[in-house]
């Protein structure tokens, strides 16, 4: 009872001091016509919010990615390499979070994703593609520090470089890189998963489903012949990644005492929680 009475005895307090600075001032004007003092008293009651409110940004990327491919060759195993890369690989994200323990965010993120495959034993590719992607999903955990939660969901990512490079018995022996190529899907959609563990590092696993070749592309050998280079070829991608997507996320903190009280009479302000 005596924790429910405080409130009530800090309002009067500050009733009988506002009305006592009114009294000062008026005898003040009586003394001195040409100053003017003012008082004024506001009372403002209100809650804390339970959740982060509105929609805010993080920012990250998919840092260190380890990528790994399921590649066959007319229905025949076809010898790869994980492919580890660091660059470029960045974003953005936008979260709405309904609760402390669930939101939805999705984004905008550049990543450099690909293979390196053995054809023969002395062939060496490494191909790879530059894509912008546009994630939708889900997080469900502790959202209000950020130290633990699940996330889940499927992304379009839009690729916009290619590039490929032959090696010969370990010797680079050609390059080439093309803008929005054919020889990839334009549109690559995916399904992710992962982990936050701190607000500073999470892991991230991405599959794409779709071939990573486009077997009806077509392109002239150096005899002026046309071929289909990826005819026979289905490759599935996969990739581990150190994520921090959701770097920056802001500290929020549900205070234990929800409702408060503020008390304004002119500079002076006083806040209760209770």
């Amino acid at each position: 009872m005596q924790y429910k009475l405080r409130p009530l005895l800090l309002i009067l307090m500050l009733l009988c001091g506002a009305t006592y600075a009114q009294e000062q001032t008026d005898s003040t004007t009586e003394v001195n016509t040409d100053q003017k003092v003012s008082s004024n008293f506001s009372l403002i009651f209100g809650k804390y919010p339970k959740h982060r409110q509105g929609v805010y940004t993080t920012h990250g990327g998919d840092g260190a990615l380890l990528s790994f491919a399921s590649m066959q060759n007319n229905g025949e195993h076809m010898r790869n390499i994980p492919r580890f890369t660091l660059f470029f690989n960045v974003g953005s994200n936008f979260n709405k979070d309904f609760s402390n323990s669930f939101g939805i965010f999705t984004g905008i993120n550049i990543k450099n994703i690909g293979l390196i495959s053995k054809p023969y034993d002395s062939v060496k590719l490494k191909q790879r593609v530059y894509t912008v992607g546009v994630p939708l999903g889900f997080k469900l955990g502790d959202l209000s520090t950020g130290s633990f939660f699940f996330f889940a969901g499927g992304e379009i990512d839009l690729a916009f470089n290619y590039k490929e490079k032959e090696f010969i018995d370990g010797k680079k022996v050609g390059k080439f890189n093309e803008w929005f190529s054919d020889r990839t899907p334009l549109i690559m959609p995916s399904l992710f998963a992962g982990m936050r563990f701190s607000p500073d590092f999470g892991l991230k696993v991405q599959y794409y489903p779709q071939n990573f070749f486009n077997k009806d592309f077509k392109t002239k050998d150096k005899n002026n012949n046309s071929v289909t280079p990826y005819k026979d070829l289905d490759a599935k991608l996969l990739f581990v990644t150190l994520n921090y997507n959701f770097n920056g996320m802001p500290y929020f903190k549900v205070k234990a005492k929800r409702h408060y009280m503020k008390m304004k009479s002119g500079k002076a302000e006083i806040e209760v929680n209770y």
